[in-house]
Formats: C-alpha cells, structure tokens, sequence
C-alpha cells in the first residue's frame, strides 16, 4: 500500500470513529478546509489510535474486533492499491453501435469532447458548488460519511432512495474498482468501495490538503455532464462556449448540478429553441436565429438553485466572495445555451435508450447515467433496431405530426408527393391542418423476445424545435402522460384472469353517481343500458370499465397494473376511480409492452435494446452465462389474455365493429389479423392507439406490437380530432410498414377455451324471451350456469294490453319482460341509476335524464345496431286494466312499448307488480366510493 498514513483494519477503523466524531464537530470549525490547512487530520486520527482502538474493543467487545478485522481481510484480498492506481488513471476509446445486423452503424459514444483541467484551473467557485451539492464534508471527511451513509440507507429501506456517496467513493466507484468487484452482490461492492476510499484519502500521508485537491481534479475530470461532454472544462465549453474561469456563477451552479444524472439533467436535451425573429412561412425559424434555452420550471434548473441554496452556507474556497444578492440573482438567470454541434446520430431516441442500458449492464443500474465506461471502454455493441423498421416508422412520424404544419395547404400537398405517400391516402393526414397537433412518438417491440425493433421518441429529432414540439425530449420514455381508454383492456384482462367477471357479464351503461360528485358518462353522452364486458370493452365505454374497477377493487387493480410493468410518477401514491379509464399518469412505451404481454400468452418481456456487447479485444460480454437476459414473467394466463385478444381483434373486423375496423391491417389485399385499441383524454392532450398482430408461426420471426402518443410537447389541448382519424390511422401505417412482407398468421384458442351461446342482453343461458343470442368464449368453468333472469313472466290483460286484474275484459295471457332489478346485485347503490335510465328507456331512444342529462340508445348508437333496435325485449305496462270496462288507457298502454299514445282512465287500484323502483325525492341516491382520493370528473 501506497503512502505513509495509517492502512489496513486499524485505519478504517480511525477513520470510521473520525467521520462519526467530525459530524459532531463540523460547526465549531473553521477554515479547516481551506487551502494550505494542511495535514492536521491524519496527525489527529495518528493521535487517537490508542484511544479509538480502545473504544472499538468497548463498543465491539473483542470477538466483534476479530470479526471486523477478519472481515476488512477478507474484502480488501484483492483489492489493488489505490494510491498507485490513482497516478495510473487514463481514459480509453468510443463505443461503437450498431443495427441488429451489425452493418449500420447507429452511433460511436465518447468520440466528441473531453477536456483536462489542472486544480489551479479550477475557479473556487466550480469548486465549491460541487462539494456543497454531492459532498458538504468533503474537505474534511476520510473518503467516506458514516453518517451520509447510514441515513441514505434508512432512506433506502423506508422507500426513498438517495444516493450516500462521498466525492472521494464516487470517483474511486469510476475508476479505482476492479472489474471482479462488480461481479459481487452490491452490498459487497458496496464495502470495498468504503475500503478503497479510505485508502485512497490515506495514501497521501500527511499532505492530507494535497490529496483532497488531487481528488477533486480527478473527480471534475472523469465526471459525465451529459452531451458528450467528460469532465467540466469540456461541459462548460460545450454548453456555453466558455473557459471556466468566464462562467457566470449560476452557470457553474448548474454545471455542478448534473452529474446526479447527466442523461436526465443534460442541458441540449431539457432546451428548448426560440427563435429570436419572426417565424417563417411554413412555421419555423429561419436558420441561425434561434437560441437554445433551458426552461425555468425544468428538474435541472430547479436543482441548479438548490446548488446556490447550499453554497451560501457551504462554501468554503469562496466564502465571503458572493453576497446572498448574487446567489439570488443567479437563480433568476436565464439558462441560454451556445450553438450546438449535433451529432448525427441515426435513431437517435432509440440510441439514448442504448446507452443507459449499457450503462446498468456495465456499472450497475444506480450508476447507469454516469457510466463511464459506456464511453470509454471500446465496446462494439449489436442492437435490436431493425433499421428498415425504424426508417418507416420515421417517415409516418414525420409525415403525420409535421406535414400538416406547412403554412399552405399546397405546401402540405407538394411534401406528401415528395415523400412518395399516394393521393388517396391524404385524407388523413391534411385532416391535421389547424388541428393543433404538432408531435407524435411511436415504439414496434417484438413482444416475444421484448426488443425493441423501431423508435421514436418524437417526431423528429433533429428537426427545428418549438415550445409544442420539442424533438430531442422522448415522450415514450421519459414522459408522464394519460393514456385514456387504451388501458381499459389491463383492467378486463386482470378481471377475467381472477375470474370475477367473464366476457359475458352485462354491465349497467347508465350513468351512476359514485359519489363525491364522480358520476362519468361515455365519450358520446350515450347511455346503452344492459351491455356485455366483450362489447364494452370493443367500443371503449367508460362507465362499465369504472364499474369494473370498484368491482375488483381500487387497490387490486392498481397492483395489477404495477404486475404489468407500469410506473407512475411519484406524486401518485395509489388508485383513484377514474384510473379505470386512463388518468393516472404513465409511460407510453410501459403500455406498449402490456399490450405485448397480452399478445404473449399473459408474458410479460422486459424490453431490451441490446443483443450483444464485445470488448475491445473481441471478447463477448454480454449476454454470458452469468449475465444472461432475464426471463418473462407470467402476469395473466394464457386463456384470459386470449379472450381480452378476441375481443380486440373484433376492432379490425368490420363484420364486428365498422367504426374502428376503417383501419385493418392488409398485407397484399389479405386481411392481417390484428388488435387494436385507442384512448383520448377529456381536452384532447393525449391521443393514443395501441395493439398487435398474431404471432408467425416460426418462433423466431418477430411478433410486432406497436404503440402510438399524438399530441403536444407542452401539453396543450389538440383541435377536434378523434383517435380513430389521427392515433389509430398513424398505429395503422406503422404496423403496416413493420409487418410488410412477413407471413400471416392466426391468433390460435389455447386449451382451457370453452365457447358457449348466450343471452345477448343478459350474459345468462338463453330463456323463452330471449330476443338475440351471442356465441362467446369462456375459461373453462367459469361459463354461465343460470338461465336467463332480465325478463320476468308478467299477467297481461289481451285485450287492453295492461297489467291483468280480476275481472278485466281478457283473456288473461302471460308475457315476459325487462326486468332490471337484478342487475349489479353486489352494487345496490348503483341500482336507482339503473331504474332511472330504465324508466327513460321505456319512453324510447333519445330520452334525457339522469346526474349529466345523457339520454337514452341502442347499442350502440342507434345507427351500428348490432343487436337489433332493443334493449333485449319489451317494458312491462304500469297501467291495470278495468274489470268490465275494456279500456285501453294511461301512459303504460299499449304493452309497454316505446312511443305509446297514453288515453286518460279513472284511477285503478293496481295490483303490486315488477316496475322501476321508486328513489327519494325522485331523484338517485349517490353511491358510496371505496375511500380512496378521487380526481375531478374526467
């Protein structure tokens, strides 16, 4: 070992009791850290040696002394010495990325800037920011904060991760491991991290001041900030075109503030481009007046203030220097970027998903963002990317988003022709002018294997850049959106896998008052009545999937969908009502992979972008035995993730749902079977289409699903469009151009599908008054026992057409009828809503009623009547008939049908019968919510 300071157990022993004592003693310091201070702590930890090894036998008691000095052995055996290395460091050559055939080359990682600075280069100011943000005791601190350490622990096991590292651990992390010390657990890793650090603080002997200040220069010059850009010189020139002696101090500040996570945190990627003019003709700026700046409400300028929080109690190089006026004006300084040399990546948003990936797989997954290795290691990495794939999947991203925003219509016009897209498939597309649409992103994954084939991320990359499109920022991966509709088939799918409700089971389409003011209607203000799961999820109803939600419960549910890879933002803390219907906040691409578990038999790929990685030397380094990719989870069974696949398969046939089926899939004139589905939120501010085609026969051949967000970078509401004429018709020229030339195949019922015919209207075995019977698929057992129970036999009066009594004209003869009062019976709040729309219905289609005044239809619209003009059979009279009078009078004459002209009668004495149940006040009785937080009604 290294240097003349004190080494081995006995060392890391002082110096863990001098970190522990220095935190009890940080206040009543002063200028201990300043330059030339020079070695006083090593002296003091030289001191104390009789003592601390005194008081580690107390604290220990002698077994636990042997134990930790045989554990100290044991981790540090094979641990270089890391004085030695330390004057060793070096950095070595770009990574280089490639297709899946390994011909096109995607990209070469650390081929740009990389800058050195010596510690006299450094201003006090670069200095002091860093160490008040990642490392406040850094001047003073053995290489390691036992305290830092085990808070950021607790922390850890309570559910809030932190990072715990010291400067000295961080850059001993990046350079001072050996590779076999990453093969460990992370706890070990974790341990001999601790070890070196201290060693490394130690090997400089009584010059404990020089050390820090070597430390640092190190630690500024291996530090990724993003953009290319090793160590802070290279950053500051490649951000701002300055030395650093010429950055301003909100500019070091926020410098200082990326290395937590530099692809997050990189500034060209949070920057938006103003144009510094007028715009141009076609909407955007003219070359060369624009100027890149980063907003103020975004992560990194937010942490950039943090930093100049901090160093106004912190620093310690300029103390003195700045006032608290200029620390506050520098939180206020714009952060306005130099030109940017764009590197010309190809798939580049695909590129950035690479390099994190290699990152975890190199340095570990909390260190993935800062891995230096990925650009300094002269890796040779094969992708997933089908370049073919991605090409097409650009083009439609492009043509659908930006096209529509020439400033001509001609405009528009002369650029379709220029991208080869023929006139009769315009329509769509100019359909977008005015519509306020100006970004879009798409994902095509195999969801057999979970690569990623194509990716974009927006509409264009390197495209010029305004406030509502922002093509360097990746909406699929890092953007929080709601996904509408599209994630109602999560919530059918988890309850037919429990078995709590089959493809059969009849929901209520009637808008209910959950409580709290949350009574959602359906996006048309229809309300259908009696409608299956199997149509209510085809046609995207909202109250039967609410209904849904509250009947697996709240909080299952929204397990499940954690089971199905979704990640919410922090600030979701658990489920609310309306989850149901899409406005919890997700990644489109996490969706994406859910849809491919469905298509997968209930298997859930984790996606990947990489197929293989070599060293330098040509030797593979992934996957091995050891670090082979991980296998699917089974989230769903094969037989529940069938049904949900039929059901949206029926969205591509025309012959089940000629709405949405305008956009089927061809492959030479030949239907492709295919599923779909769509979401919109309320205002318009995410438009989405998700699904997959059947899986070819050969096993290796990829099985595509694609995933596609409409809308703007800055979430403002877009135009009136519908999915089904924007998302669906972009989801439908991608998996064209994804599936081209591939064979068809079939999706195939695997074992344990049963099929049996039912009641149309109720879900049950066909009865008497049956009026349309279905044929559906069931998991075996759970198939309908009981016959039908909507209609109940009712006593009627022939000849008047009313409810029988003693002595009316006659003959009496028996009738069924709609009888709603079984419905929902685990629910018996939601029942008033049901007798109100049924009251309404009995008038006929178009009535108006109910908490949002929705009227009454056909399924499903009054014009695509797939089930005939009913709601499955007749409406029981109100009215009895008059003994011996033989009249035909009241509003329930006329057998109950809707359209009836009422005659006036004197007053009967009805006998009790089956009818709409009466509700206080005349008005429903809101239903209890599950107590959980609800959003305002979406």
């Amino acid at each position: 070992m290294g240097g003349n300071g004190l080494h081995g157990p006995y060392g890391i022993v002082a110096a863990l009791m001098q970190t522990s004592l220095q935190r009890r003693q940080r206040h009543r310091r002063s200028g201990a850290a300043r330059r030339g201070s020079g070695g006083s702590n090593a002296r003091r930890i030289a001191l104390a040696i009789p003592v601390l090894l005194f008081s580690s036998f107390l604290v220990l008691g002698a077994v636990g002394f042997i134990t930790a000095v045989t554990a100290y052995a044991y981790y540090s055996r094979d641990l270089p010495d890391p004085g030695k290395a330390f004057q060793g460091l070096e950095f070595d050559s770009p990574t280089t990325v490639y297709d899946r055939t390994g011909q096109v080359q995607l990209a070469t990682f650390g081929e740009h800037r990389r800058e050195l600075v010596t510690y006299d280069e450094l201003p006090p100011e670069m200095i002091d920011a860093t160490t008040s943000i990642e490392d406040k005791d850094f001047w003073t601190n053995p290489g390691f904060d036992l305290g830092g350490f085990i808070s950021a622990t607790i922390d850890t096991l309570t559910g809030h991760p932190r990072g715990g590292s010291t400067i000295t651990q961080q850059l001993v992390r990046a350079k001072l491991l050996p590779e076999s010390a990453f093969s460990g657990s992370v706890y070990d890793r974790k341990i001999k991290e601790i070890i070196q650090s201290v060693r490394l603080t130690q090997s400089f002997g009584g010059d404990n001041q020089v050390g820090k200040q070597r430390i640092i220069e190190a630690y500024l010059n291996q530090n990724f900030y993003g953009n290319q850009s090793y160590g802070v010189k290279a950053a500051g020139l490649g951000y701002f075109g300055k030395d650093l002696p010429d950055l301003s101090l909100a500019q070091m500040a926020i410098l200082a503030a990326i290395p937590q996570s530099p692809t997050d945190y990189d500034l060209v990627r949070n920057a938006v481009e103003q144009c510094t003019v007028a715009l141009a003709d076609d909407g955007t700026c003219p070359a060369g007046k624009s100027q890149l700046v980063v907003p103020d409400t975004s992560a990194i300028v937010q942490r950039r203030n943090q930093v100049l929080q901090l160093m106004e109690t912190r620093s310690v190089l300029s103390k003195g220097k700045h006032t608290i006026a200029d620390y506050e004006a520098a939180m206020t300084e714009p952060v306005i970027l130099a030109s940017q040399a764009t590197p010309q990546w190809k798939a580049p948003h695909f590129v950035w998903q690479v390099r994190q990936q290699l990152g975890a797989l190199l340095c570990g997954v909390e260190s993935k963002d800062a891995c230096q290795q990925v650009d300094t290691g002269g890796y040779t990495v094969t992708t997933t990317l089908d370049w073919t794939m991605q090409q097409s999947t650009e083009k439609w991203l492009y043509i659908a988003a930006r096209i529509p925003q020439a400033k001509t219509l001609q405009q528009s016009k002369n650029m379709l022709k220029s991208q080869g897209v023929p006139e009769s498939d315009w329509g769509w597309i100019l359909n977008f002018r005015g519509k306020n649409i100006n970004n879009d992103a798409s994902v095509v994954l195999d969801y057999r294997t979970g690569q990623i084939l194509a990716y974009g991320g927006s509409a264009g990359y390197y495209l010029p850049g305004t406030k509502k499109f922002q093509p360097q920022y990746d909406v699929l991966s890092d953007a929080f959106r709601q996904m509408g509709s599209a994630v109602k088939p999560i919530n059918y799918v988890t309850a037919i896998d429990d078995h709590a409700i089959t493809a059969a089971t009849v929901f209520m389409d009637v808008v209910t008052d959950f409580g709290r003011g949350f009574a959602p209607a359906d996006a048309d203000k229809l309300e259908r009545g009696p409608v299956r799961a199997r149509s209510a999820l085809q046609f995207s109803l909202n109250i039967p999937a609410i209904k849904l939600s509250m009947i697996q419960g709240l909080n299952h549910l929204y397990q499940r969908t954690l089971d199905f890879g979704f990640v919410y933002p922090p600030s979701i803390q658990g489920p609310v009502a309306s989850m149901a219907i899409g406005t919890l906040e997700m990644h489109a691409i996490d969706l994406t992979s859910a849809f491919g578990a469905i298509a997968n038999s209930g298997v859930l790929e984790p996606r990947t972008t990489i197929l293989e990685v070599k060293d330098r030397n040509g030797n593979v380094v992934y996957p091995t035995p050891e670090n082979a990719p991980k296998a699917g989870t089974q989230v769903v069974s094969p037989q529940a993730a069938y049904v949900v696949t039929d059901i949206l398969q029926g969205n591509t046939l025309k012959s089940q749902n000629s709405y949405w089926a305008r956009w089927t899939i061809y492959e030479k004139g030949k239907r492709r079977p295919a599923t779909v589905k769509t979401g919109t939120t309320d205002d318009n501010k995410d438009i989405t289409a998700f699904g997959y085609v059947a899986p070819p026969t050969d096993p290796k051949a990829p099985a595509i699903v694609v995933g596609v967000w409409m809308g703007n970078s800055d979430s403002t509401p877009a135009g009136a469009v519908t999915s089904v004429g924007s998302s669906e018709a972009l989801w439908n020229h991608i998996m064209t151009g994804a599936t081209k030339g591939m064979p068809i195949a079939d999706f195939k019922k695997p074992k344990g599908i049963v099929s049996a015919t039912v009641d149309a209207f109720s879900g049950q075995i066909p009865g008497p008054y049956t009026v349309k019977t279905v044929t559906e698929n069931f998991i075996q057992g759970t198939q309908p026992t009981e016959k039908d129970t909507l209609h109940v036999e009712t006593q009627i009066d022939s000849a008047t057409g009313k409810l029988w009594q003693e002595g009316c004209d006659g003959p009496m003869v028996t009738q069924g009828f709609l009888d709603f009062s079984s419905m929902e019976p685990s629910f018996p709040g939601w029942q008033p809503f049901t007798q109100d729309w049924a009251q309404r219905a009995a008038k006929g289609p178009g009535t108006r009623g109910g908490p949002k005044r929705t009227a009454t239809t056909y399924f499903f619209d009054g014009i695509l009547v797939p089930f005939g003009r009913t709601w499955g059979g007749k409406f029981a009279p109100t009215d009895v008939c008059q003994p011996g009078g033989g009249q035909n009078c009241g509003p329930g004459g006329g057998g109950g049908q809707p359209g009836a002209s009422p005659t006036p009668c004197p007053s009967p004495t009805p006998t009790p019968t089956p009818g709409p149940t009466a509700t206080k006040g005349g008005k429903p009785t809101p239903t209890p919510l599950p107590s959980v937080a609800l959003p305002a009604p979406p």
